[in-house]
């Protein structure tokens, strides 16, 4: 009976430790919740101290506080690390507030970010900035890349939407208030498409008007003709389409100066025009010639695109430009138009210098990080801004059928916009009209 005893405990301990291999594998969030989130929490609360000291993230303390703990608490005196004031734990990891000491500043976090996970043992730790003085350590429990899974919070909403996900498991967004105007790169199978449809998905449940311009005859983006207000298929047809754009961006700032208002808006909701976003397939197709004559064609689109990139913001007219390589090499006016898009975003390339192309003007730190996407990690990119911060994200994959049912479903939001009605594609006389400017439509160019 004993033996039979300690072989049912044997085997259900070996069971139990082959179940949390499993999971550790196959259900990592599972995993984490029932034993590494104990555990990073333990070694995060017992060697918190020593561990911000050895990395150099403490500060001497102040003379009244030395004075106080030397002669009152009669203890000796220690350097300062920064305060805990909340830690939180999550589905994927901890997140850890910080108050900093006098004397250190969130970028000495940042450097220190790869000691710190080496030492709770955590797949990364990334640190935000909350507000001056605070700081958010974000610390992942395993490779939450591995297989996207967005949050449940994460919907369209106003002008932004949630397409990729972030190292630190949070969304990452599409925020045209604040980053008007993108530059997406990629090679090719490197997740590009992936990460415009995913875009696409989240416009079409807002109520904006979307413009695409595909120079691959319409291969890809004609299949959302439903949603789409506008769709250029050819050079010609986008050197038309956005000679068109420009003549709106001027009307519209006619608009706003008879409202005494600088940006769409301010105008009020009854005159305020609907939001364009301009969505580029592949830059390069507008910029290359193969003979003489494309020459003047060519200049008109570069010349269209830098205006648009410059002015077009304040009266909500959105270029999402897209590419697997743009730099100098493309010609005349396309560093001066790089400079214009101020949200970046690189997937696998080739060569580094199409990262630096993407990322070396506005996040060079990030450069590296872009070369080492791995190819059978497609979707995994590197976005950045302006402002320097960037972070490594994944876009989930999604079909073509399904991002086609999300336009056809939401077809009914397609604004009225008569200057876009010679451009308009042929597969949106099948949906559900907007209203009386939506007939008589123009067949894609085959």
């Amino acid at each position: 009976m004993a033996d039979l005893t300690m072989w049912l405990e044997a085997t259900g301990a070996l069971a139990g430790a082959g179940g949390l291999g499993y999971a550790k594998v196959r259900a990592p969030r599972v995993y984490w919740s029932l034993v590494g989130l104990p555990a990073t929490w333990a070694r995060f609360t017992f060697s918190y101290r020593s561990t911000m000291d050895v990395c150099g993230l403490t500060v001497q303390p102040s003379g009244l506080r030395a004075f106080m703990t030397r002669n009152v608490a009669r203890r000796e005196v220690q350097p300062v690390p920064p305060k805990i004031r909340r830690v939180r734990a999550t589905s994927t990891g901890l997140r850890v507030t910080l108050r900093l000491p006098a004397g250190l500043e969130p970028a000495d976090l940042m450097a220190s970010s790869e000691r710190l996970r080496h030492a709770w043992g955590v797949h990364s730790v990334t640190v935000v900035e909350k507000k001056p003085g605070f700081v958010e350590l974000r610390m992942t429990g395993y490779d939450v890349l591995r297989k996207v899974r967005m949050p449940r919070k994460a919907r369209p909403h106003d002008m932004v939407v949630p397409v990729a996900l972030r190292e630190d498991a949070t969304a990452f967004e599409r925020d045209y208030r604040n980053a008007p105007m993108a530059l997406t790169l990629g090679a090719t199978l490197s997740g590009k498409s992936m990460f415009l449809r995913n875009l696409i998905k989240g416009l079409a449940q807002l109520p904006v008007a979307l413009v695409g311009v595909d120079c691959k005859r319409g291969v890809e983006q004609s299949a959302f003709a439903p949603r789409l207000s506008a769709l250029a298929t050819t050079p010609d047809e986008a050197a038309s389409l956005l000679a068109v754009l420009v003549a709106e961006m001027e009307d519209r700032f006619d608009l706003l100066s008879r409202h005494g208002a600088s940006d769409l808006w301010e105008l009020p909701g009854e005159v305020r025009p609907v939001p364009v976003v301009v969505l580029v397939d592949e830059i390069a197709e507008l910029f290359l010639i193969s003979s003489r004559k494309d020459e003047e064609r060519r200049e008109r689109i570069v010349t269209a695109l830098i205006r648009l990139a410059q002015m077009a913001r304040a009266v909500g007219i959105y270029l999402e430009i897209c590419g697997q390589r743009f730099g100098s090499d493309l010609g005349k006016g396309a560093t001066m138009l790089r400079a214009q898009l101020t949200g970046r975003v690189v997937h696998r390339v080739n060569d580094k210098q199409t990262a630096e192309m993407g990322l070396g003007d506005v996040a060079p730190d990030a450069v590296p990080a872009a070369g080492l996407i791995p190819m059978e990690r497609p979707g995994t990119a590197v976005a950045a801004d302006a402002s320097g911060g960037w972070s490594k994200i994944r876009t989930p994959e999604i079909s073509k059928a399904e991002v086609v049912a999300v336009c056809r479903e939401f077809a009914h939001l397609v604004p009225a916009l008569p200057f876009l009605d010679p451009f308009r594609p042929f597969a949106l006389a099948e949906a559900p009209t907007a209203g009386p400017s939506l007939v008589k439509p123009r067949p894609v160019t085959e």
